[in-house]
């Protein structure tokens, strides 16, 4: 009962008018619905949150830390040891680390080079990579490739919105299509009815055979099947079409029998969809969000091929701290007294590091391949498509043309019958050729608005 509520006084503005006639629901409206309310569109923004929440993850490598380690043992009245041991370090961009410790042991049992003095061990250092992770680390190629995936995600979300508006549009395209024919259909059954009335009165009153009358009532029913057809073509795109409509909230919406596609679409559909606007197509496509996907996948691999690259230098670390018993006076850090260490490490072979480095070398290859022929491929599309929006468009221009050469005939025909000179069946055949060239009109335009469509949805401008 809600969702009825809504319906009747939400969608769609024509209400003033809608106790006489339909209420007319353009792509316009159609498209605001979509692109505002739809848990589809909706969803794909998450994707963008989620490659923020990534990056902040990868930032978190870089955050200062604080540790406190504290053991003590204690047996038999004896204190082995007790041991307090804090530290604050401080990652920087390049493989160098800051920190600042405080060191206060004591007991029977303690290892000597563990001996503090009576007030604690205060130390300030400095560790650095000089080799292997100087330049670049593990650290700083997580943090670099979050960055990159943020943009990547945005590439990915324009592109899964633009397809889900691509079918919520060409759905449309398919309702007006099923209306406009059953439209035709509607008509025409009004005519046959028509006729056949007239043609039964004329064949009491001994004007016409009643063979007339047979072939009539066999148009009538024709033209009745015709429209029941038509009415379940009508029925099923009204409903893939709800399908598409959703309000706040996550309701849902539906589509009244007395809501009805625009039919003057094809006056407004550049406007709508900008679709005239495609100044520069070369541009649009170093632009487009699928190669922009893929550049950025090649940014993320040449951040991994720069870090195993560095991988096969040695590791080289050293560390030094100026230690002092004092922390008030910083001239109490001198290189009297401090605490110093070196390791070096480099496999022999560096057999892993070199099969890494190949490995990431050939996915950049592979990656430089699909950019070029996702190139090709989207030119190809644009120019073939051009194409056939031209074509479809000249063939919508004479199957017009030709629709009122049919009426034109269809009305002589019938005028000629009436007078007694033609026959029912030139009349009938000169209608369903009538309705034939129509249908083919409006499958024509339903070819430019899938086209046009078809354009923006390679050029994902949707």
């Amino acid at each position: 009962m809600q969702k009825l509520l809504i319906c009747i006084s939400i969608l769609f503005i024509n209400t003033m008018y809608a106790q006489e006639t339909d209420s007319i629901l353009s792509l316009e409206e159609y498209l605001g619905y979509v692109k505002n309310y739809h848990p589809v569109v909706k969803q794909a923004h998450l994707m963008t949150t989620e490659g923020e929440a990534k990056l902040l993850k990868a930032r978190g490598a870089f955050d200062p830390k604080l540790s406190v380690d504290y053991s003590r043992k204690k047996f038999k009245g004896t204190e082995y040891y007790d041991k307090l041991n804090t530290a604050f370090k401080i990652p920087t961009w390049y493989g160098i680390e800051l920190s600042a410790k405080y060191e206060n042991n004591e007991g029977y049992y303690l290892n000597p080079e563990y001996n503090t003095p009576e007030d604690g061990l205060y130390s300030a250092g400095i560790s650095l990579n000089l080799a292997q992770g100087l330049l670049t680390n593990k650290r700083m190629a997580t943090l670099k490739q979050a960055k990159l995936y943020t943009k990547q995600v945005e590439a990915k979300r324009q592109l899964m919105v633009n397809e889900f508006l691509y079918e919520a549009i060409t759905t449309y395209f398919n309702w007006l299509k099923n209306y406009q024919a059953k439209q035709v259909y509607a008509d025409y059954v009004v005519n046959a009815e028509n006729r056949l009335s007239n043609v039964k009165k004329s064949f009491f009153a001994g004007e016409y055979p009643a063979v007339d009358t047979l072939e009539a009532s066999i148009n009538y029913k024709t033209r009745l099947v015709d429209y029941e057809k038509a009415q379940i073509g009508y029925l099923k795109s009204t409903l893939e079409v709800s399908n598409y409509l959703w309000l706040e909230n996550n309701i849902p919406l539906e589509i009244k029998d007395s809501i009805v596609p625009d039919v003057s679409t094809i006056d407004v559909i550049d406007v709508v969809l900008n679709s005239s606007i495609l100044n520069s197509t070369d541009e649009m496509i170093e632009n487009h969000p699928k190669l922009q996907e893929l550049q950025t996948k090649e940014d993320i691999l040449t951040v991994d091929r720069n870090l195993k690259k560095n991988n096969l230098l040695p590791v080289v670390n050293l560390e030094y701290n100026f230690l002092s018993s004092e922390y008030e006076h910083l001239d109490a850090f001198n290189t009297a007294n401090y605490k110093s260490g070196l390791k070096v490490v480099f496999p022999l072979f560096l057999r892993k590091e070199r099969g890494d480095l190949a490995l990431s070398n050939m996915k950049l290859q592979d990656i430089a391949y699909d950019i070029s022929v996702t190139k090709v491929t989207l030119k190809n599309k644009i120019e073939a498509t051009i194409q056939d929006i031209a074509s479809y468009r000249r063939q919508y221009d004479i199957l017009m043309d030709l629709v009122v050469d049919y009426k034109q005939i269809v009305k002589s025909e019938e005028r000629k019958f009436s007078l007694g000179e033609g026959s029912l069946f030139l009349v009938n055949y000169r209608e369903a050729k009538l309705i034939e060239t129509q249908l083919k009109q409006i499958d024509s335009e339903y070819q430019v608005f899938h086209k046009k469509s078809d354009l923006l949805r390679v050029l994902n401008t949707l």
